[in-house]
C-alpha cells in the first residue's frame, strides 16, 4: 500500500470510504488509515432483549450488516452477523439470509442489493440492521411501508469529521436509537421539535408547522405502522430523551483493534 502512486487506481480503497468522500478519489490517491481519520460513525449493540421485543411475533428475519464504520467498531461486521444470527437461531427464530454491503448507508447500493436478493427479502417477515441510523433509514426506504426494519444497534456518534457533500439528515447520532419503535423514521431527526410521543397542535393537513414543505414526521410514521399492522407501538408513551448518551466529547476504544494492529506491525 505504501508504494501506490498517484496513476493506480484505488478501487479497493473506494469500498471502504463513506460516499460523502468518494469525490476526493477522483483528485488524489488516499490511503485507507487516511480514510478512517475523515468519517467513522461510532456504533454500540443494543441489547438483545430489547431486538426480541422487536422482533415479537416475526419469525424468519433477514439481516443486514456494513463493511464499512460498523465492521470496524465490531458491531456490524461479518463476526458480528455469525454471532447475531445464532442468537437468533438459538432464540428459536429463522435467520433467511444476510448481506454485507460496503456501505449500508448508501442507498443506491442497497436498491442493488435488494433487487439480488429479492425473493429471500420478501420472504422474510422482517429485516434486522447492524448498522448506523443511516443505514437503518436506507434499508427502511428502500423495503417501503409494509416490511418491518428494525436496528440492531445504537448510533453514538460521528468521528473526526474534516469534510462532506451535500446529504439529507437521516440520523442525528443521539445514542438511543428509537427506530424500532417508529417505523424507521426517526422523530429525533426529521422532528424540527424533537417530538417523540406524536405531533404537535401546529401540524395542520399533515404538514409540518416549522417548514410547511416536509410532511410531518408523526404522519408518516403513523401511516408506516398502520401498514405494518403495529400500531400498537404508538400507545406506549416514549420517556423523555436521555441526552446524557450524547455528552461530549466521547471516545471509544476498541482494544481488539489495537491489539490486532500491534501484533500485524510486529
Amino acid at each position: 500500500m505504501g508504494n501506490e502512486t498517484a496513476g493506480d487506481k484505488p478501487q479497493r480503497y473506494m469500498l471502504l470510504a463513506p460516499p460523502c468522500i468518494w469525490a476526493i478519489f477522483e483528485r488524489e490517491l488516499i490511503s485507507v488509515s487516511t480514510i478512517w481519520k475523515f468519517n467513522m460513525i461510532i456504533t454500540k449493540k443494543k441489547d438483545f432483549q430489547k431486538i426480541l421485543e422487536y422482533l415479537k411475533n416475526k419469525n424468519k428475519i433477514f439481516l443486514y450488516g456494513c463493511n464499512s464504520c460498523a465492521e470496524q467498531c465490531e458491531t456490524g461486521g461479518e463476526k458480528e452477523i455469525k454471532e447475531m444470527t445464532l442468537l437468533l437461531e438459538n432464540a428459536g427464530k429463522n435467520v433467511t439470509g444476510f448481506s454485507l454491503p460496503d456501505e449500508t448507508c448508501y442507498s443506491m447500493i442497497i436498491k442493488k442489493d435488494f433487487r439480488e436478493q429479492k425473493k429471500t427479502i420478501e420472504g422474510s417477515d422482517a429485516i434486522l440492521v447492524l448498522a448506523c441510523g443511516a443505514g437503518v433509514k436506507a434499508v427502511s426506504d428502500t423495503a417501503g411501508d409494509e416490511k418491518p426494519v428494525f436496528p440492531a444497534l445504537d448510533s453514538l456518534y460521528l468521528a473526526n469529521v474534516t469534510r462532506y457533500g451535500h446529504f439529507f439528515e437521516g440520523c442525528a447520532l443521539c445514542g438511543e436509537c428509537v427506530l424500532g419503535e417508529t417505523g424507521g423514521i426517526c422523530p429525533h431527526t426529521n422532528c424540527p421539535k424533537g417530538l417523540l410521543n406524536g405531533p404537535c397542535g401546529g401540524m395542520a393537513d399533515g404538514k409540518c408547522e416549522v417548514n410547511i414543505e416536509n410532511d410531518c414526521v408523526w404522519v408518516r410514521i403513523y401511516t408506516r405502522l398502520k401498514k405494518q399492522g403495529r400500531l400498537d407501538v404508538l400507545k406506549k408513551i416514549a420517556p423523555a430523551k436521555d441526552y446524557s448518551s450524547g455528552v461530549r466529547p466521547r471516545n471509544t476504544i476498541v482494544e481488539s483493534r489495537i491489539k490486532n494492529k500491534k501484533q500485524e506491525d510486529k
